[in-house]
């Protein structure tokens, strides 16, 4: 039965649950034991939150027998990435800075999860601070990609991307800043949605590049996936940066049938550099939605070959301004080493940051100095907003756009850690999403020669998460890439 259990979809762990056909309980205790059997040789999760877990499935359990209502995810596990606080729980953004750092209040998507009954599962890996596209950048270790262990998973949220690709937990929540949903997604083998900039709260968050965060679920369906965005989305007075528009019925929406869609594929995505079994396997993609009764046509973004430049401006600039609060004063980690005030504030983050961060928050500090703003931040801000409108003008001839997720399959660990730029350039086809603001899908479209998983990308207007979940769930119902079980034992 537990076999069972951890090869059911989201929505059909809650339906089942609501019968009575299967216990709360059971399920989480199955979810918990492929955790307890997996999770070393992975490190997907941080901490396991075993009791706490076991207490919540009980408690619905109770509930359910009694008669009494239950929410939307009702007994669904879900594990969440170490920079979402909830309260009572750590949060330590993979970073040693803030090692024992316990957050006090919930983050937002947490207070609703937990108001639909939604049962956490634990905390999971990241690249420190979510500055990495490899989760080798923890603190605590690096993740291990399901498919093949000499692989990374992409990051950053690369630990909920495992941890639901090896169905140690059916839904996983995630930060994207420039592609640490989607890229992770791709190189695991399931759904990865970044929604639009203001769709969900960030509340709770941990910031990065408070300008291009959003949070955004994990799952191996598009129905999952609508499940968990309908859940988490909504504007929120916590968070000035969210938008009221009315969030539509994901849930019902998602199975609808695909209307005439016309699918722009832009050729700055399809250039030297993307590998030919990526090309392959999306170009097949492309052929399955004309199959669907799809239009496609070439279009252009002309600014795409500066959105690298322009994000690696932007995002540690963003990154030196919401770093400077880790002083090792007032939580986190503080150095015994210094004699004076600001000795222990450099002591405590030379000793509490890794060299990725440190990394940024440099390039960042260096882009927002004096002598330099005007040359490098803020010319990247008026690039960013030619970027948008890229967006703006092929959305004025197309629904959607079709790329690859990255230029390749899982690279190994090592191959890129030491070229920072080389590391940088994974993103290069999910940044642009970030800085236009729209929403983005990852969606498994096959494997490569070596069974490593290969992802497209859907990219689509602000606020039409539908379209994207609907594309995914029609794509998903002519193939059987979702199904596939990694091999790890």
């Amino acid at each position: 039965m537990k076999s069972e259990i951890i090869n059911l979809e989201a929505n059909q762990i809650a339906r089942a649950i609501k019968k009575k056909e299967v216990s709360a309980r059971e399920v989480v205790q199955s979810f918990l034991d492929r955790a307890s059997d997996l999770n070393p040789k992975l490190n997907a999760f941080l901490e396991v939150k075993v009791e706490e877990a076991l207490e919540k499935a009980q408690f619905l359990d109770d509930k359910i027998s009694r008669g009494e209502p239950t929410g939307l995810l009702a007994g669904v596990p879900i594990a969440i990435k170490d920079n979402i606080c909830i309260d009572g729980w750590k949060a330590t953004c993979a970073s040693k800075i803030l090692e024992g750092f316990v957050a006090s209040y919930d983050a937002t998507v947490i207070r609703k999860l937990k108001s639909a009954d939604a049962i956490f599962l634990g905390r999971t890996n990241l690249d420190e601070f979510a500055m990495g596209s490899s989760t080798e950048n923890s603190a605590y270790g690096a993740t291990k990609n399901p498919w093949n262990l000499d692989c990374v998973p992409g990051g950053s949220s690369g630990g909920s991307a495992a941890a639901v690709s090896a169905r140690l937990s059916p839904l996983a929540l995630g930060s994207d800043t420039g592609g640490s949903i989607r890229q992770p997604a791709s190189f695991c083998g399931i759904l990865g949605l970044k929604p639009t900039y203001g769709r969900v709260s960030r509340f709770g968050l941990i910031a990065f590049a408070s300008s291009l965060d959003q949070i955004g679920p994990f799952a191996l369906t598009a129905q999952d996936c609508a499940l968990l965005l309908q859940v988490i989305s909504g504007g929120d007075s916590l968070d000035s940066t969210s938008s009221d528009e009315s969030v539509p019925d994901y849930c019902s929406e998602v199975t609808q049938p695909l209307l005439p869609l016309k699918i722009g594929i832009p050729k700055e995505y399809f250039v030297s550099g993307v590998e030919d079994s990526v090309r392959s396997k999306v170009e097949e993609a492309i052929q399955t939605f004309k199959s669907l009764g799809a239009q496609c046509e070439e279009v252009s973004l002309p600014y795409t070959d500066y959105a690298t430049a322009v994000y690696y401006l932007l995002a540690p600039s963003e990154a030196s301004a919401n770093l400077a609060r880790y002083d090792g004063i007032r939580y986190g980690h503080r150095s015994n080493k210094g004699k004076s005030l600001i000795q222990t504030y450099e002591n405590s983050r030379s000793e509490g940051f890794g060299p990725e961060v440190k990394r940024r928050i440099m390039l960042g500090t260096y882009a927002l100095s004096s002598g330099y703003y005007d040359a490098y931040y803020a010319k990247a801000q008026k690039v960013r907003t030619l970027i948008r409108k890229d967006f703006e003008q092929a959305f004025q001839k197309v629904d959607v756009l079709l790329t690859p997720t990255a230029p390749t399959p899982p690279f190994k660990f090592g191959e890129k850690v030491k070229d920072p730029l080389l590391m940088y350039l994974s993103d290069i086809f999910t940044i642009s999403c970030n800085m236009g603001g729209v929403p983005g899908i990852s969606i498994p479209c096959g494997f490569d020669s070596k069974k490593l998983p290969i992802g497209f990308q859907i990219l689509g207007r602000p606020y039409d998460e539908s379209t994207l979940l609907r594309m995914a769930y029609h794509y998903q119902q002519k193939t059987s890439w979702h199904k596939q079980i990694p091999p790890v034992k």
